[in-house]
């Protein structure tokens, strides 16, 4: 069997859920000889600016990509929720092996939940659309950015820099924290997590037939389905990291739904559109069609203009 070179960000949560993803297709293959090669991004160059004012998505890619098409990495493993809904010609997303929790985590000094939270409280986030929906469900408190790893904004909120911050609990979960660092999980259906959250996008080249096939070995066909339609909804949306915009899917009893989100930066509006279909890309396509008809494909169009 030949050698496999997976890319991957330097980051201490790239670098994790990597080698967990390599431990879970080593389960099928106990001699495949994998070597990770770490490489530094555009985006986690960037520490001190708000990531949706320098390029948003493909930020955490381009690079990793561009190894991918010179043959000097096999496959790339890539948190989904940072690639472009629309890949590069000769790339394949392989393989979505089972999704982590999809979920929001809310971590606050003293435990004070959301709605307890003192008026004027900050919270911290990175994401337009955590702050764009946190804003919405109460106006009377300050929504301001944080950037970091795991560790370094927990620490800035346990220095009292923020009352409180939200961060994905999947890397929560994939980092090896307890829940108990945690105050609330946001109910997804109501709190609509990023396109893609928990899940990871195994990126190779598309006439690479035998690491392809390798890799169904470790494919959820469910959440492969799932962030389809999320991704989808994002790409016909238009949707980059200067949108407040998410979507969750899930199966009931047998049938795919979408909630899509779309709202501006300030949170005054909200519109939320759920749909059901057994074909992801249609559904996607479903619930775009529906936001472009009650207006929220406007909001995006004035943040675009602006940019």
């Amino acid at each position: 069997m030949r050698k496999f070179i997976v890319g991957s960000r330097r980051s201490g949560l790239a670098l994790t859920q990597s080698k967990q993803f390599i431990d879970s297709l080593k389960e099928h293959y106990p001699d495949m000889d994998v070597e990770i090669k770490e490489i530094v991004t555009k985006g986690d160059r960037i520490v001190d600016v708000q990531l949706s004012k320098v390029g948003g998505k493909g930020l955490f890619v381009k690079e990793i990509e561009q190894a991918l098409e010179n043959k000097e990495i096999d496959m790339a493993i890539h948190s989904l929720k940072d690639v472009p809904s629309t890949l590069s010609e000769g790339f394949t997303i392989a393989c979505v092996p089972q999704r982590e929790d999809m979920r929001d985590a809310f971590l606050s000094n003293d435990k004070v939940t959301f709605k307890d939270l003192p008026a004027g409280s900050v919270v911290g986030t990175s994401s337009l659309r955590r702050g764009a929906q946190l804003l919405s469900m109460r106006d009377d408190i300050k929504v301001e950015w944080v950037r970091g790893n795991i560790d370094t904004r927990i620490k800035k909120m346990e220095s009292g820099e923020y009352d409180a911050i939200i961060l994905a609990a999947a890397g929560l979960k994939r980092m090896g924290w307890s829940d108990d660092i945690v105050t609330e999980y946001l109910d997804p259906e109501t709190f609509i997590p990023a396109i893609a959250q928990g899940a990871l996008g195994i990126e190779c080249r598309s006439d690479d037939r035998e690491l392809i096939e390798m890799l169904q070995k470790v494919h959820s066909e469910e959440d492969a389905a799932c962030t389809n339609a999320e991704r989808a909804f994002l790409k016909r949306m238009d949707g980059s990291c200067q949108v407040p915009i998410g979507g969750h899917a899930k199966y009931e009893d047998g049938e795919l739904y979408l909630t899509g989100l779309i709202m501006p930066e300030d949170g005054s509006e909200q519109y939320l559109v759920r749909k059901s279909h057994e074909n992801p890309e249609t559904l996607g396509n479903l619930v775009a069609d529906e936001m472009e008809r009650i207006g929220a494909k406007d909001i995006i169009d004035r943040i675009n203009e602006s940019l």
